[in-house]
């Protein structure tokens, strides 16, 4: 990281220094050998997704999942930043139950370590899963992305002393430290008022779904992440941005720290990224919380089917203090939208 500072000049945007960060191979987060995914820290992990918390998760997006491919008519998945496996395992027996078998499976995925784990965990549907590290000129299908947004690099803008900079990272003296330049780049909304202000812009999300658009030509997508619409992410009293990292099941602000060794995220803009793939050619499904989509996808029902243990677990996928609320799920499909089971209830498309 520091070679590469040095060879850019002495500084690079924030945006470069997470891409080095989480996905240098060998040594970036997300390109080496650590856990990251787990229940609890003593197995060695980071973090938790919905997925590892609870197999009821998985089921309820089946069902989604399962509508969206018969109104597309499509008998493909793909699955960006597929963790541990578990998401696609649990789809797959799902889709399998209800009548929906899926033909080909295939995880877009650039973490090599995780793939090791993923093709462990698959192994029973070695025949219809398939890896891929780049997207073919065209696809159709059903797309699943589970926490793949937040973790797609972000641009720091800080306004200082009522100025906008960049904020970039340099290398001084054997560490590592922020450092601001000037820039023409301004957040989507006027923030009110003239405190010092820190937040992110989303450029390679909003790249992202943009050649999701180009390249889908038949089929739909559905993204759960944690964010907020655009009026509530450039709230002027969200002055200290959203990125965080973990590690260990512990939250810190500082990316600079540990650097390779823990994850680094941003929230989601999700009025950025459905006006993105609006604007080449995606139509919106819905947009929701992830708690209001799991209800609506039979969630409840599916939890008075198991034991008191494991409806707690799935609980907290629920919950608006733990991933009920925060947790976002948008949808888009190819052609006309049509009346999403996930989003016929507390449908907020409205607020982005």
């Amino acid at each position: 990281m520091a070679q590469a500072i040095e060879a850019a000049g002495g500084w690079i945007g924030f945006d470069d220094f997470m891409a080095q960060a989480l996905y240098t191979p060998g040594l970036g987060y997300y390109a080496n050998d650590l856990r990251k995914l787990g229940l609890m820290p003593g197995s060695g992990s980071d973090f938790v997704t919905a997925p590892e918390l609870s197999p009821l998760f998985g089921q309820a997006l089946a069902t989604q999942v399962a509508e969206a491919l018969r109104h597309t008519g499509t008998r493909a998945l793909w699955e960006f930043g597929a963790g541990s496996g578990a998401l696609a395992l649990q789809l797959l027996q799902a889709l399998d139950a209800q009548g929906v078998p899926v033909e080909r499976y295939t995880i877009v995925d650039l973490s090599g370590a995780l793939h090791a784990r993923q093709q462990q965990t698959l192994q029973a549907y070695g025949d219809r899963v398939h890896w891929v590290s780049e997207l073919p000129t065209t696809l159709q299908g059903v797309v699943v992305g589970n926490e793949v947004l937040d973790a797609m690099p972000v641009k720091l803008l800080a306004r200082v002393g009522g100025v906008w900079h960049e904020r970039g990272v340099a290398w001084v003296q054997g560490r590592f430290i922020w450092q601001d330049r000037p820039t023409e780049l301004r957040p989507p909304l006027a923030i009110e008022g003239q405190h010092d202000y820190l937040t992110e812009i989303h450029p390679q999300a909003e790249a992202f779904v943009r050649t999701l658009a180009d390249k889908l030509t038949q089929g739909a997508a559905f993204f759960l992440d944690y964010g907020f619409p655009e009026r509530e992410y450039y709230h002027p009293q969200r002055h200290m941005g959203t990125v965080m990292c973990h590690r260990a099941h512990q939250a810190d602000a500082d990316p600079l720290a540990d650097v390779g060794l823990k994850d680094i995220t941003a929230h989601v803009n999700f009025t950025g990224v459905a006006l993105a793939a609006q604007d080449a050619g995606l139509g919106v499904l819905g947009y929701t919380s992830q708690a209001r989509f799991l209800l609506n996808c039979g969630l409840a029902q599916r939890m008075e089917q198991v034991d008191l243990a494991a409806r707690a677990q799935a609980s907290k996928l629920l919950m608006e203090h733990e991933m009920g609320e925060l947790f976002k799920v948008l949808g888009f499909t190819t052609g006309e939208p049509w009346g999403a089971l996930g989003f016929s209830a507390g449908d907020r498309t409205h607020t982005l």
